[in-house]
Formats: C-alpha cells, structure tokens, sequence
C-alpha cells in the first residue's frame, strides 16, 4: 500500500497491490475520513495429483483501514483497477474551502 500526496496535482493516491483481484471482489469503503478496503482472495483449485513444497498464494479474507490526510474531497473520489493494482484519487481541497471558521461567544 502506498499513499502519496502530490500538491502540483492537488491530489492523494492511494495504490494497492491486489493481484488475481478483479474490481468486483474489493470493496471501497470512506467513514470519518477513513478508508477501508476490503475483499477476498479465493482459493485456487488444488491439483490432487502434485503435492505442494512451497505454496504462497493468498487466500482468504483481508481489510485494511486507514486515515486520510485532511484536506481532500470525498465526494470526488475516482477509483480503478488494472493489472492486480488498485489505485484510489481524492482531490483536496482548495484553501478557501479549508478555512477555519471562528465562532462568536454571546
């Protein structure tokens, strides 16, 4: 997993490495500006006739959470799949959006 933050751009990207994945298997989920992705890597068949030495395909379920970087637009988020790696793009938010808001005592 790699999160980048390229302020040229106004971009984060997130890149997972997901391979024999498709787009259907994962799950992308934003709460509390959080991201959880989440999926299963299925078991492959088992060829009865060869018994196994070293076998290091995944298998099973997995779920990653993490926080995001103030600042970016989840409303906006674009997501793609390609070649087993998952790449997630937020824009962030420009400065006037960020302002501070100050709140008057009575």
């Amino acid at each position: 997993m790699n999160l980048c933050e390229d302020n040229e751009a106004d971009t984060v990207t997130v890149t997972f490495e997901l391979p024999g994945l498709k787009s259907e298997d994962v799950s992308i989920e934003i709460h509390q500006n959080r991201l959880t992705i989440s999926g299963e890597f299925k078991e492959m068949e088992t060829r009865e006739e060869s018994t196994y030495v070293v076998r290091e395909r995944r298998q099973g379920k997995f779920r990653r959470t993490l926080q995001l970087p103030t600042g970016v637009k989840h409303e906006d988020v674009k997501a793609e799949m390609e070649n087993g790696v998952l790449t997630i793009k937020f824009p962030k938010l420009t400065e006037e959006q960020q302002q501070t808001l100050r709140v008057t005592i009575s």
